[in-house]
């Protein structure tokens, strides 16, 4: 289909929605000038960016020779005649830091278009919302840049050498849904011969570094089959190859996954395991059998079964927590035989439970205490993978491993943004 055919295209199903419009003619007036005004703008901005350029030239200076004439894609509307102005010589080497050489859509509308594609757009719905904002029907060439520059972005940033090392990283996991070609091929209803695809489930490691001012960063991540011994192996030894120093790694911060410990005798030998507070907490609900449950709360108000259940879980979860929050390892081991003398009695199941292994939760104690809340959980990567399965759930099954770390990029990208946290791993 050509460009003009995808055109009519468009305005039809524009036409035929439900959606009111302003005056045709009011409506082109204004989309004309906002045009204009971006025009001016970003011609003074060019016109501004030569001038600091040869300011910063040290050897002769080359003269101005005019302007010549491009056409840009704006997310305000399409400029067919944007003067942009030369030299006398050198004007290829030179980058431009609006501009981009050959590309004819500004890097913001790219941006947009690109967080559009990763959420799900095809590319004929790309063709159709780029339309409607700005007026003029991208090619199929000019949209797979937006592909191609967000991949480009990610393999820089995923492929970066990490050259400071921190003491502390937090990792975890999250499950995804990605489809990979199988050796059976089926007919198309068109009598074309197509590559079966199936869906299968999906693993993206992930490594977050904790520097001494409290800030945070996401080091690290790739997409696993399981999270076993070798895949955290691979992973460590991934983020070693990058730069990472493993005699420097002090504590890893994680859930109880299976084969991290031997994964990290082998690749961090120097360091120990904090066990996520939160996850040994939660681990004690499943065990609780709501034995001698209360029938009044602390005003004296009468219970239902569901209210005592409730209480109960509360005031055991909230006993729980308050043994972390001591400002001293000892201090907190005798926060421990209280919670266990006082629950002992009632829950003996989950008390069992949750002294299982409990050693591993104190190794934050051994860091400054300014670091204790940061590095005794991993909710810090529980909450950006909250964020992240939310985009992810309205995709399904991602089309392949790339786009799926694309869309783990752009998440990433926009809660560093968020929080103002450092988004390269070799910036700490």
């Amino acid at each position: 289909m050509t460009i003009a055919q995808r055109e009519l295209e468009i305005l039809r199903v524009k036409k035929a929605s439900d959606f009111s419009e302003l005056n045709e003619e009011l409506k082109q007036h204004i989309q004309a000038e906002v045009v204009a005004t971006v025009q001016a703008i970003l011609e003074e901005s060019l016109q501004e960016e030569v001038t600091a350029h040869l300011a910063e030239l040290t050897t002769e200076r080359p003269r101005r020779s005019g302007n010549y004439h491009r056409s840009l894609s704006t997310q305000y509307g399409h400029i067919s005649q944007l003067a942009v102005p030369k030299l006398r010589r050198d004007n290829r080497q030179r980058e431009w830091r609006i501009l981009s050489r050959y590309s004819r859509c500004l890097t913001g509308l790219l941006d947009f278009a690109g967080y559009l594609y990763i959420m799900g757009l095809s590319l004929r719905d790309l063709q159709e919302a780029l339309y409607l904002l700005m007026g003029k029907v991208l090619s199929p060439s000019a949209v797979n840049q937006v592909t191609l520059r967000v991949e480009e972005r990610m393999r820089g940033y995923r492929q970066a050498q990490i050259t400071q090392t921190p003491a502390v990283i937090i990792v975890d996991g999250v499950w995804v849904s990605i489809q990979y070609t199988l050796d059976q091929f089926k007919i198309d209803q068109a009598g074309h011969q197509r590559q079966c695809r199936q869906a299968e489930d999906r693993v993206i490691l992930a490594a977050t570094a904790v520097w001494p001012d409290g800030s945070h960063h996401l080091l690290h991540y790739q997409v696993s089959e399981q999270e076993d011994v070798g895949a955290w192996t691979a992973f460590f030894e991934e983020m070693i190859a990058r730069g990472l120093d493993p005699q420097v790694v002090e504590l890893v911060v994680s859930d109880g996954t299976k084969g991290l410990l031997e994964a990290m005798a082998h690749a961090l030998p120097h360091a120990v395991q904090q066990r996520c507070v939160t996850h040994k907490v939660r681990g004690m609900e499943p065990k609780l059998t709501f034995e001698q449950l209360p029938e009044q709360d602390e005003n004296g108000k009468d219970l239902t079964h569901a209210e005592a259940k409730d209480l109960r879980r509360f005031q055991i979860k909230q006993d729980a927590y308050a043994i972390y929050d001591a400002p001293s390892h000892p201090e907190a081991l005798l926060k421990l035989q209280a919670f266990n003398d006082k629950w002992q009695p009632l829950e003996p199941d989950a008390v069992h439970t949750f002294n299982w292994g409990i050693k591993r939760t104190f190794e934050f104690y051994r860091l400054d205490p300014a670091l204790h809340v940061l590095t005794r959980t991993t909710n810090f990567l529980e909450r950006f993978f909250r964020e992240f399965r939310n985009k992810a759930d309205e995709i399904g099954a991602f089309p392949n491993e790339t786009s799926c770390l694309i869309l783990f990029f752009l998440v990433m990208q926009r809660e560093h943004a968020k929080h103002g946290r450092l988004t390269v791993a070799n910036n700490p």
